[in-house]
């Protein structure tokens, strides 16, 4: 029986922009995912660049999506029941896309990154006031969750066409798409990049309930485990995430990869706890055709060593199917 060959992507950032990683990817890493909700455009083209000087490996741009996120100059922690001001005119604390003002409304509840930080909007004028229900951190660049009713966003921000173009520019040949909730997201998508390969993310509520449809229209997916648990509730995770495997079960030639935490204490430490290790065991034997590094290559202490150690459970699944294997 021949092996399937399980992908490792990863995602780059100040610890793995080097000459360094990139040496290593060369034989070890399947795809190279710049995230532009963390990168602007004049640094997307450096970096692909720089990429493209010391390695082969294929690159992926990762779109930002249809998110909303915070912009903060300086980051602050809420109190429980603080008001705090947010809006186009003021300096420090604001929200991206600039369109999303016109949707939000007063009793809005506002879920901010992944420090527990809620906000009631409680009035709109010149600028939206929140009181905060949870308190938390403010911080810049975070995804921001509407969580008592549904909105529309344009399925790309304004940011990633110019990505795209500079992408086809550079001869990019795979791109992702962030925050997919519908088959018409994906049909736009297809349309804007014929002849590219596309990963559709799945991290919605939305994505999950309309898998059965999605599915048909693409060939590459992948569970962002961590945005997704912003619209399903964390202990729900594993249940929806072996229901996208099960759907996928009946469609060949369908590839789901898994991102989020795989080794998110490999971030600070040179090994994995026994909880991750079985994370990634789990997923394989879900089915993952690949394993998303993020944070652990992107700002981590020890982005060789944890591409290293996926490789080891890769390799320790491998052959838990095909032989016996000594435990030590």
């Amino acid at each position: 029986m021949k092996k399937k060959i399980i992908k490792i992507i990863c995602t780059l950032g100040p610890s793995s922009l080097n000459k360094k990683f990139l040496n290593f990817a060369k034989n070890n890493i399947s795809l190279l995912r710049l995230n532009m909700s963390h990168l602007n455009l004049v640094n997307l083209e450096k970096a692909i660049k720089l990429i493209k000087k010391h390695t082969n490996t294929p690159i992926c741009i990762d779109t930002e999506g249809a998110q909303i996120r915070t912009k903060v100059k300086k980051e602050k922690y809420i109190n429980f029941g603080q008001k705090i001001k947010i809006g186009k005119n003021n300096d420090n604390f604001k929200l991206y896309p600039e369109s999303i003002y016109e949707q939000i409304k007063k009793n809005d509840i506002l879920n901010v990154g992944f420090d527990n930080l809620k906000i009631k909007v409680i009035s709109k004028k010149k600028y939206i006031l929140c009181r905060a229900i949870s308190p938390g951190k403010f911080e810049n660049n975070k995804g921001v969750h509407i969580e008592n009713r549904k909105i529309n966003l344009n399925f790309l921000t304004d940011k990633d066409f110019a990505a795209i173009e500079i992408g086809k520019k550079l001869k990019i040949k795979n791109y992702a798409l962030s925050f997919t909730n519908s088959a018409n997201d994906i049909i736009k998508f297809n349309a804007l990049l014929k002849e590219s390969n596309k990963i559709f993310k799945i991290e919605t509520l939305n994505a999950c309930d309309n898998f059965q449809q999605i599915i048909k229209k693409g060939n590459y997916f992948l569970i962002d485990r961590g945005d997704l648990s912003k619209d399903v509730k964390i202990e729900n995770i594993p249940i929806v995430q072996r229901n996208l495997f099960n759907i996928r079960r009946k469609k060949k030639n369908k590839e789901i990869f898994v991102a989020t935490n795989l080794l998110e204490s490999m971030i600070e430490n040179n090994f994995p706890t026994r909880g991750e290790a079985n994370d990634v065991f789990n997923s394989l034997e879900m089915g993952a055709t690949g394993l998303v590094l993020a944070a652990e290559t992107a700002i981590g202490k020890n982005p060789i060593s944890s591409v290293k150690f996926l490789q080891k459970m890769i390799g320790a699944f491998k052959k838990s199917k095909y032989q016996k294997i000594k435990y030590f």
